[in-house]
Order: structure tokens, then sequence, then C-alpha cells
């Protein structure tokens, strides 16, 4: 096990070359891996719902789900828009574990919560991979084990915050973007992994259970798709346990006393989520859906806050109130509405994706296998997040993240546009009401597109993480770090649910000008703050 250094001055450049430099760069590609898998645990919901709907539509039999309605089967539109229903709630509860996972490295050591967080995420794989086993799981177990997954999510804000504290501001564009950028390849990753092994014959033995039939010669393994990490995050938890370090100026104190502290936060961070998730599913309220959507991430947000701030023991509240200080700075709110914009994008693009395209391009008769494709955005959008990074820091992060803002915007607008025009080739329907029309070739462009705003998200991801570390104090940058990513986690919960909204209307391309309209406001921001003449903050 490495031992915390006694002394930490990474800003000393003697320091950083003879002793700190060789502990930061173990520290960061120990990390890398689990954070990689910790998305992969959290995101792979979309691809879960993507894959149970297929098997579902081709054997009616199985996973056939009832949940809230009355004991009756779903229709296909109903389906559908249940099965977006499991990233959503990832989505919800990983972005709301961001929130205690934002105060965590100071408090319990950045060493003990790698190692827990990768345990944690053991759990929720294997336990869905049993369920998986069985096409007659109720829909409910899925409900719990995506919130329970949701902790892959919270990894990122304590990931980003310890490794911030690891390299010098002069490196931590580039040291930031490589933890994040790869580490969000976890998606992309899990995309192009779960295709292949699901359909591997015996891949866990007799221990891995029956294969779902989809016809007389077609069969697949889902429960692989969630039992293949668990042996990989199992090595890694290792690796974090033995090779990482917690640093001398965080007061976590003996390693069972700050495990217990992490437990406690983590607790309180998943009361939260349930209380979001509960509102979600279970309570039905006389408001438009994309408003209760909001209220839900509002009552998750504020429950959770709540929760930290009077239900955590005396050890934990002193440094707590003094990380709490970043909500008296503005700047801690705009950077939030920043980076929203670009992780936010990010991951809820990466949470809607794998469904969505079947959606929108698939028809009975097209053969459309999206498959083949969705990983490639993803991919795009995290390799490129430390060339983000790296811009920003000979460019300044300002000036990356308004040009980069500027093509969000127009490729959310032309994506848009593309997805009217498949829709108006899928209303195209015989006598029979089956669809004539052909939607798929509107496919590739709007494949491309969307690898175009994947990419815009990755850069922006990196510019706007660079931009914190130059805006506020040393003290304050790593819970500002963890806290952004933690608020523009909601995105894996709402734009899932904003595309199943529009999905159920029939006008999709709708909520994609809607993105726009929000990523436009963030130009007039940016400029305001950070990118103009004069403006307060030059960065």
């Amino acid at each position: 096990m490495a031992r915390t250094p006694q002394r930490w001055d990474i800003e000393d450049q003697d320091f950083w070359e003879s002793t700190g430099k060789s502990i930061a760069t173990r520290n960061l590609w120990v990390s890398i891996p689990n954070l990689l898998c910790g998305f992969a645990v959290w995101l792979y919901w979309g691809m879960l719902a993507k894959i149970i709907q297929k098997v579902h539509f081709a054997n009616p039999d199985l996973f056939n789900f009832t949940f809230m309605n009355e004991g009756e089967p779903y229709d296909v539109k109903g389906y559908k828009t249940l099965m977006y229903t499991l990233p959503a709630v990832a989505g919800l509860a990983g972005a709301t574990l961001r929130i205690p996972n934002s105060f965590m490295i100071a408090i319990c050591g950045g060493r003990n919560v790698k190692f827990m967080t990768t345990v944690l995420l053991i759990i929720p794989a294997f336990l869905t991979g049993l369920a998986l086993r069985d096409p007659a799981t109720p829909f409910y177990v899925y409900i719990i084990l995506a919130a329970m997954s949701g902790v892959g999510g919270g990894a990122f804000a304590s990931s980003m915050s310890n490794i911030s504290f690891f390299f010098p501001k002069k490196m931590q564009g580039l040291a930031l973007g490589l933890n994040a950028g790869l580490g969000n390849l976890g998606v992309s990753v899990m995309q192009f992994l779960i295709p292949w092994v699901i359909i591997t014959k015996g891949l866990f033995g007799e221990f891995g259970g029956d294969p779902q039939s989809l016809s007389a010669d077609s069969q697949l393994w889902v429960q692989n798709a969630a039992f293949v990490w668990v042996p990989i995050m199992t090595v890694l938890a290792v690796l974090a346990g033995l090779f990482m370090n917690n640093l001398p100026q965080h007061d976590c104190g003996p390693t069972p006393v700050a495990i217990g502290k992490y437990l406690w936060l983590q607790l309180l961070g998943f009361l939260g989520a349930g209380i979001g998730v509960l509102l979600l599913v279970f309570v039905k309220m006389p408001i438009p859906e994309l408003v209760r959507i909001f209220l839900v991430v509002a009552a998750a947000v504020v429950s959770t806050l709540l929760l930290m701030r009077f239900m955590t023991p005396q050890t934990i509240q002193a440094p707590l109130k003094k990380q709490f200080a970043i909500f008296n700075n503005k700047h801690t709110w705009v950077m939030t509405w920043l980076y929203t914009m670009t992780f936010g994008s990010f991951i809820g693009y990466a949470a809607a994706f794998p469904k969505l395209l079947d959606d929108i391009f698939v028809t009975p008769t097209n053969g459309l296998i999206t498959s083949n494709y969705i990983w490639i955005g993803v991919a795009v959008g995290a390799l490129i997040r430390p060339v983000g990074g790296w811009l920003s820091d000979k460019l300044g992060g300002a000036r990356v993240t308004q040009w980069d803002t500027w093509v969000m915007v127009a490729s959310t607008i032309l994506a848009g546009y593309f997805v009217s025009l498949a829709g108006q080739e899928a209303a195209i329907t015989d006598d029979a009401g089956a669809v004539i029309g052909h939607p798929e070739k509107y496919f590739i462009p709007f494949l491309l597109t969307f690898i175009v705003l994947f990419a815009t998200t990755g850069i922006g991801n990196g510019s706007t993480f660079r931009m914190i570390p130059f805006i506020f104090s040393k003290d304050q940058a790593g819970p500002v770090l963890a806290w952004t990513s933690a608020i523009a986690a909601y995105g894996a919960f709402l734009i899932p649910k904003v595309f199943a909204t529009q999905i159920k209307a029939g006008t999709p391309q709708y909520a994609l000008y809607g993105f726009a309209v929000y990523y436009a406001s963030c130009l007039a921001v940016n400029w305001w703050f950070y990118a103009r003449k004069g403006a307060e903050i030059k960065c």
C-alpha cells in the first residue's frame, strides 16, 4: 500500500521533479481505468434498455413488463417510453451521488475513495447480471439496480477533485483532460463491448445462465453485459488500494475511519437520489412533464445538500462547512451553467443515444443495425477532451469555449433538422399501417452531425474544466470542479427524459432545438464573464 507523502508542494519545481511527478503520474494512470469502468457501469443502462427492448419485441413473452400499467402489457410506444426510465434513473442517481463526492477527497482521502467506489460498483454489476438471467424479473428490481449503479456516476466528481490536487496549475488542463477524457471513454468501450459479449456462448459457463431466444436460430446472453465488468473491477480495486495515495493536506484520519465517513456520505447521497427516484417513478403531478422533470432534479439536489448539512458527524462538519463556502461565489454558479452545457450534453447524449437511434431510424423492414455505430460519437467526444484542455492551456479556456459553443449550436440545430426529415419518412405508411417510408436514409447525415456534436462536447469539457483553476483559489478549485461536474451529470437524467417526452409526443426534433437555445445562452454567459474585452476574469 502506497504511503501518504509527508510533504506535498507541487508548485515547487524542485519538489515536483524529484518527488511529486512520479507519485502524481502513478495516481493518474491507476485512476483512469477505475473511472472508465465507473462510467461503463453507470451508463450501460442505455444499452441494456435497447437490448431488452429488442429481445421483447422479438419475443413478447420475455421481459414482458407491466410495471405501473395496471397489470397489463405495454403497447410498442408505451414500452419504448418505459425503457427510457432505466438510463434516466441511473443518470439521476449518478448525478445526485456526485454531490457528496464533490467533498469526499478532503474528508476521506483519494486512495480510500477510489478503492471503495470500485468495490461498491461490483455489487450492482453482479446483481444486474443475476437479474438479467431471468427475463421474468420485475421491472422495479431494475430501477433499484440502476440507482445503485449511480456510484459510477458519482465517482467522476471525487476522481477529478482528487487529480486536481496532484498536478501543478500549469499542467492541470492536460492532467484533468486525460483523467476525464479517458475515463469518459468507458461509455464508448461499453457500447462497443456489450454487443459482442451478449452473443458469446458460455462466457461465464453454467453460472452465466441460459440465453434468451429471439428466434429459432438467434440467441442472446443479455446478462453478460453486466457480469463482464465484475472481474475487471475486482482487479482495478486491488490496484487502487495498493498504488494510489492519500495526501497530507487531507484530513481523512485512519483508513477504517475514512471508509466509515465515505460510506456515510454515500448513504446520504443515496437518500437524496431515492427521493428523486420516488418522485420520478411513483408520484404523478398535474403539471407539464418537462416541469416535473426539473422539479425532480431540484428535489434531489436540495434534499442531498440538506442531508449533508444536518446529518453529518462533527468530524465531517468542519471541513464540509469550509468547502460549502464555494456557494457564496457567483462564479461557482456561472461555471456550473457552462459546464452543464459541455459535460451535461456529453453524458446525456451518451445515455440516450443507443435507444434514440433505434426509435428514430429503425423500422421493422429496413434492417438497420445501429449497434455498429453507436460507440463512435462517444469515443470521439471522450478522446478529444484532452485536446480541449491542451488548446486551452495554449489559447485560453474562455476563448476555446466561445468558439466551441458556436459549433454546438449549429450542429444541434442541424441534427434536429435530420430528425425531422426522418420523422416525415417514418410517417409514410401503407393501408395496413406498416411503415413504407425510409427514415434510414437520413441516418448517416444525422450520425455525422452528432459525431461533430460529441466532439464539441469533448473540447468544451476540457476548456471549461481548465477555466476553473484560474477562476478559483487552490482550496476552492477542487470542490468547484467536483460540484460543477455533479450538477452537469444531471444531463444523464434530463436528456433521456426530455427525449422520452418528445418521442411520446412524436416530435423528438424539438428536444434538440431546445438544447440549441440553451447553448446559445451559454454563448452570452461565457462572453460576458470571461471572453469579452474587459471581462471580470480573463481565463
